[in-house]
């Protein structure tokens, strides 16, 4: 089945330095822009992460030191991403835990001015675990009954997912889910917006869940000492909390969202 989309979405995927999304570093994406009309546009770059790559990186993804020796930095191209990605809807496998604040992280680092929040994203991994429970060469091999090739290089793995959420609507099209407090959903439709909530684990304030939602649309923490406490209320009764997370080793989008509730609260 054809995806039913009004505007682009970008299938992506990243290999990098580690996981760690604050202190690694993209080697290697790979962008297939899937227009409305059904035309493609594949971008796949290698980066120089201004960083050693790791042996057991390498071991992943293949790619070393010396094969992006000569490529240019994030920062260098990092304009062209934006423009890329602009006006696009995003999906992955995985990308919402890993290759989204991945690219985000980035993205600000080169201090280029796009919110990738604001843009819809599909995972198929959640889709996938939530109906199945595999991996993606086993998504791959079930959904397409096809072997993944080339498996964790960049490219083979963004194909592949689009491959997959493509099966999934053939399979799943119309089926009904029960939640874990047995609530029937529709929830494989062929359409960008229900496919995003449904590929949603929580209702994420930043990228990395460190800030939730409630059930009242409220920002709570969702970590540390002050978990499950008003982003607001922990701003009062300990007055210093901001200032810790900006000084410490946090995600830049995760201290851009604190940062807005802080100037919110000042403004009331």
């Amino acid at each position: 089945m054809e995806l039913n989309i009004q505007k682009p979405i970008v299938f992506l995927d990243l290999e990098t330095t580690g996981i760690d999304v604050v202190k690694d570093r993209i080697v290697e994406f790979s962008f297939i822009k899937i227009m409305p009309n059904g035309t493609e546009d594949t971008w796949t770059q290698r980066i120089n992460p201004e960083m050693p790559i790791p042996e057991s990186s390498t071991k992943i993804h293949g790619i070393s030191d010396s094969d992006v020796a000569n490529e240019p930095t994030f920062k260098e191209i990092a304009k062209k991403v934006a423009n890329f990605l602009e006006g696009c809807d995003l999906a992955g496998y995985n990308s919402n835990k890993f290759d989204v604040p991945m690219l985000a992280e980035e993205l600000s680092r080169a201090e280029i001015d796009i919110d990738l929040k604001k843009m819809r994203h599909i995972d198929v991994q959640t889709i996938f675990h939530k109906m199945e429970q595999r991996t993606l060469e086993a998504a791959y091999q079930f959904y397409c009954n096809k072997s993944l090739e080339n498996a964790h290089s960049a490219e083979a793995d963004t194909r592949a997912t689009y491959e997959v959420l493509k099966a999934q609507l053939d399979r799943y099209n119309g089926a009904e889910f029960k939640d874990k407090d047995g609530k029937v959903t529709q929830p494989i439709v062929n359409n960008v917006e229900k496919l995003a909530v449904f590929s949603s684990h929580n209702n994420n304030v930043d990228f990395m869940g460190r800030i939730i939602y409630n059930d009242k649309g409220q920002e709570v923490i969702n970590f540390g000492k002050h978990k499950g406490k008003l982003v607001e209320e922990v701003f009062e009764t300990d007055p210093g909390y901001y200032s810790w997370v900006i000084q410490s080793d946090f995600p830049s989008y995760t201290k851009r969202v604190l940062t807005a509730i802080k100037l919110r609260k000042l403004m009331k």
